[in-house]
């Protein structure tokens, strides 16, 4: 019924959206009558954020169309390399018309990005993307809305996610794999690396870990207390919910997206609310650089999607409850997760400093999993006064992070290549 009634609410409430839209160029655009007015800044601002705390938000674009590579603009076409029910495998292919560049372009290290199935869409990774496809061919994993899955494509579940994982890698190849894995991702990544591992696949050249829940018993934060301070049936009750009849999923369980934004911005509620305000004031001063920032940000940070049920309790049980990975106790589809098993995969790890999701040790706790990972294979990051999305995106991804990542790749590329 909670999801029913959210439709109903936004269903209710969007001419009084529309007529905030409305009113916010009526009173702001320099072409009308209206924006002569006294007061009328304040109150294009007032109307613009109404508008923006009740629009809906959906699913942005990656639109990156070209990037700086090889001294050379080159363009950006992305492709479906892929398309299974829950995910899409992306590739950002890159064109140029010279020949010096194309071998160059050719010549370069191949990356799958995964990106988290934790609310968020995969452009939460855009800066992650468009800086890798500067020296990298760049794949990434897009997650589809649960709501958007009809019921006959089945259920999905972490084993489920490990296997997508097992058969993007074997699509691209693992012998010419560069593996990057942001937040949530890692403990499936890892498993699957391992049993392909296991099983004698070819595993890939490197992996990267960055910002996640390896092993949740260090330095917890508040979200690994919410996850072990309840029983499973808890979140069973509360936050499970099935898909109206409108979607495509209609009748899926779900952990809606609605539910889940609430949970970001009671985090960090006064953060949010000074933001609301600065944009409002930005508005009303005219400071339309910021203001567009805050769009930029606020556009991304809303547009958020359902998860599976099955996936997202499988998840709070496997990772944050029971500890399965560190534990040496996980078994996917009846095969034991040893990441002991990995020995041709170099490993690189990346924490922030001040990241308050993914608690400092937890993702270098893969070190001590991957004991087959010769030591001088190995390395570990803490990045300075970053925070969760820091290690990731942003001027100190870029600037900080980016360039160890790039070196770790080239180098494990490079030994390969031998």
């Amino acid at each position: 019924m909670l999801y029913l009634l959210h439709e109903w609410q936004r269903t209710m409430l969007s001419p009084l959206n529309y007529w905030a839209e409305a009113s916010a160029r009526m009173f702001g655009d320099a072409g009308s009558a209206l924006s002569l007015l006294p007061g009328a800044q304040r109150a294009a601002a007032g109307c613009e954020l109404m508008y923006r705390l009740g629009k809906d938000y959906e699913k942005p674009e990656f639109n990156i169309h070209s990037v700086h590579a090889h001294g050379q603009e080159v363009a950006i076409v992305q492709q479906d390399a892929l398309a299974l029910p829950f995910c899409k495998l992306l590739r950002f292919k890159r064109f140029s018309d010279k020949p010096d560049v194309i071998d160059a372009l050719k010549d370069d290290p191949v990356v799958l990005v995964v990106a988290p199935l934790s609310g968020h869409h995969a452009t939460l990774l855009r800066d992650t993307v468009q800086t890798l496809l500067q020296n990298h061919k760049v794949y990434v994993t897009d997650w589809v809305d649960a709501r958007m899955v009809p019921l006959e494509d089945g259920a999905f579940s972490l084993d489920d996610y490990v296997d997508y994982i097992e058969e993007f890698i074997r699509h691209i190849g693992a012998r010419r794999l560069h593996v990057v894995s942001v937040c949530q991702p890692t403990v499936p990544v890892l498993a699957a690396v391992s049993l392909m591992a296991a099983r004698g696949e070819d595993t890939p050249l490197s992996l990267t870990l960055m910002g996640g829940p390896i092993d949740t018993r260090e330095s917890p934060t508040r979200v690994d207390d919410l996850a072990t301070t309840r029983p499973l049936s808890w979140f069973r009750n509360q936050v499970i919910h099935e898909v109206p009849w409108q979607y495509p999923g209609a009748g899926r369980k779900v952990y809606p997206g609605f539910l889940q934004h609430a949970g970001f911005i009671a985090m960090n509620p006064s953060r949010h609310l000074m933001s609301h305000w600065d944009f409002y004031e930005n508005l009303r001063r005219g400071d339309l650089d910021d203001a567009d920032a805050h769009r930029k940000f606020y556009d991304e940070y809303n547009a958020v999607l359902d998860m599976p049920a099955e996936y997202y309790l499988d998840t709070i049980k496997v990772v944050f409850q029971e500890h399965r990975l560190p534990r040496g106790t996980w078994d996917v589809a009846g095969e034991r997760v040893m990441p002991s098993a990995i020995g041709g995969t170099k490993l690189l790890t990346i924490e922030g400093e001040l990241d308050d999701i993914s608690g400092q040790g937890q993702t270098k706790a893969a070190h001590g999993l991957c004991t087959g990972i010769a030591k001088k294979d190995k390395k570990h990051i803490t990045v300075k006064g970053a925070g969760h999305f820091g290690i990731f995106s942003g001027r100190r991804w870029r600037e900080v992070v980016y360039p160890d990542v790039k070196k770790f790749i080239a180098k494990a590329d490079t030994a390969r290549a031998r």
